[in-house]
């Protein structure tokens, strides 16, 4: 593919082309160099779609809700993008396949993209790929991405938080609670959902959520709603949608929705600069074979004095400003 090529799909995904949408998705997963040159074409148009994420541990029912909200939002006449990230293997067909089977409903929509990413095997940063393939999304026309993750690991989390608002899934007697503090969920909330709310044991979680919150410094008009849901028969689900469609319109119009885009820039520019120098320590500089045959020679070995050594090779070997 050209550069003139790669003008051209980018062309072709602001057209409405869907597989165009999809071949650009494929470079951004793959970490390809021409993704960025592209990218560098179309980002001014970027930041018009909304972004929710949608998290939580396993078994939740985030799927269903996720299926739940875009059929209420695609009949209000929203179009729709959502992105599934699945921990499981691609060889198993969970993220490949999985998330269509779940939302059969929206997969024959032209008016909602659906886009399953596995979190093996992904070369580069999943939380990068994320953003790109949301951004793509938000290209491609899409006015509302949903991003559902699950929220069991550092890149998850992280890649809920890139989202305009994020809803925190949890339900009753599955020690929710406690596997999300682990999991760093609770400070990443916007909207606390308690789906599941026919389980025994509802009244139990929303108390322990409240407690949470009253311990929390939070400011009233940030503090972080608790709602009920069973997305299996559409309860909770339009009064769901309708304080997601408030609040986003809201911090719109306070100027926190900007600052919160500001400082997703910030960390997304560290997660892409964080990226690059470990290529260039390790891949561009051959450091990790310097770092092996280090290893190899009879120890003991200091991790810390191997690090300064590494570092003091990169240091060194890169070139200066000078040189540039």
């Amino acid at each position: 593919m050209t550069v003139t090529a790669g003008a051209e799909l980018a062309d072709r995904v602001r057209a409405g082309e869907a597989l165009a949408c999809a071949r650009l998705m494929s470079l951004a997963e793959r970490g390809d160099a021409r993704f960025p040159e592209q990218y560098g074409r179309f980002h001014a148009e970027l930041g018009r779609a909304r972004r929710f994420g949608i998290t939580g541990p396993p078994g939740a029912g985030k799927s269903t809700l996720v299926e739940r909200l875009a059929l209420h939002w695609r009949a209000a006449g929203h179009t729709l993008g959502i992105v599934a990230v699945d921990p499981t293997s691609p060889f198993s067909g969970g993220a490949l396949l999985g998330d269509r089977v779940r939302m059969s409903r929206l997969a024959l929509d032209a008016g909602v993209f659906i886009r399953s990413m596995a979190t093996r095997g992904l070369f580069g940063g999943l939380a990068r790929a994320s953003d790109d393939v949301v951004d793509v999304l938000d290209l491609y026309g899409r006015d509302t991405i949903l991003i559902e993750t699950v929220g069991v690991g550092q890149s998850e989390v992280d890649i809920a938080r890139s989202a305009d608002l994020t809803v925190v899934v949890l339900h009753p007697g599955g020690g929710d609670t406690i596997q999300a503090m682990k999991a760093g969920l609770m400070e990443v909330a916007d909207v606390y959902l308690v789906n599941k709310a026919d389980m025994p044991g509802l009244d139990r979680l929303v108390a322990q959520l409240t407690d949470i919150l009253d311990l929390r410094d939070i400011p009233h008009e940030l503090r972080p709603p608790i709602l009920t849901s069973v997305a299996a028969t559409g309860q909770g689900v339009a009064a769901l949608a309708a304080e997601l469609d408030r609040m986003h319109a809201e911090r719109a119009a306070s100027g926190v929705l900007a600052a919160r885009r500001a400082a997703n820039l910030e960390k997304r520019v560290r997660r892409l600069v964080d990226g690059r120098l470990r290529q260039d320590i390790w891949e561009t500089f051959g450091l990790a074979g310097t770092l092996a045959r280090r290893l190899s020679q009879p120890g003991p070995h200091s991790a810390w004095g191997l690090a300064g050594e590494i570092l003091d090779i990169y240091r060194n070997a890169r070139p200066s400003e000078s040189d540039a």
